[in-house]
């Protein structure tokens, strides 16, 4: 129904900002990591939103990207999980944390999110997990090429380890973390470079 509403940012309270738009002010319910994001009161902002219909209320979700936007309506589709367990989840974990979870199929990082247990949190990264796209997660033109990583570090490595590696530098890793992380990858010949990236980052997770 609602694509964005933007305006001025009037009131901030907790989990929920109103924006003044078309001299309405609307009630937005945002998770609690949007809060450090969002601009002084007075200033305007661009909230997207989801329309939620429920029995008993009818209510807008807001999120500062269509990224994050998406990532609570897939969250939605979810068997069992409501905009009240999705905005939880959000609220725990910032969307791109979400998706490494996903990807690397952390368990333990999506249940500490309110109401989520390991059964959930199970069933979000088997519904999700073939949805998610590396290119969600890495920055478009990572600025890391394969000249950053340490020809020593890499050696006799094959070509999907190193850009695992690459991958790995560009999410904010240290080199040294990367290089560890791929080299505890038991490689085959058959695995591309995000199939080592899933298994380093399940690595990493603990």
């Amino acid at each position: 129904m609602f694509s964005y509403i933007r305006g001025p940012l009037a009131e901030v309270c907790e989990d929920v900002i109103v924006v003044e738009a078309g001299n309405i002010g609307w009630n937005i319910h945002i998770p609690l990591s949007v809060l450090d994001r969002l601009p002084r009161q007075g200033e305007e902002v661009r909230i997207y939103t989801s329309f939620q219909v429920r029995e008993d209320a009818m209510t807008l979700f807001g999120f500062l990207t269509r990224q994050d936007l998406k990532m609570f309506e897939q969250l939605l589709g979810v068997n069992g999980i409501g905009p009240k367990a999705a905005l939880g989840i959000l609220s725990t974990l910032q969307p791109d944390d979400l998706r490494m979870a996903i990807i690397s199929e952390d368990e333990k990082a999506i249940s500490r999110a309110p109401g989520i247990g390991p059964k959930t949190a199970k069933r979000v990264i088997l519904d999700l997990k073939d949805r998610i796209k590396m290119e969600d997660i890495l920055p478009a033109g990572m600025g890391v090429t394969l000249a950053d990583v340490s020809a020593a570090a890499v050696s006799g490595m094959a070509d999907a380890g190193k850009e695992a590696i690459e991958a790995l530098v560009a999410l904010g890793y240290s080199m040294s973390e990367a290089t560890k992380a791929v080299r505890q990858v038991e490689m085959t010949e058959t695995m591309d470079s995000e199939a080592v990236l899933k298994a380093s980052l399940k690595y990493l997770a603990f």
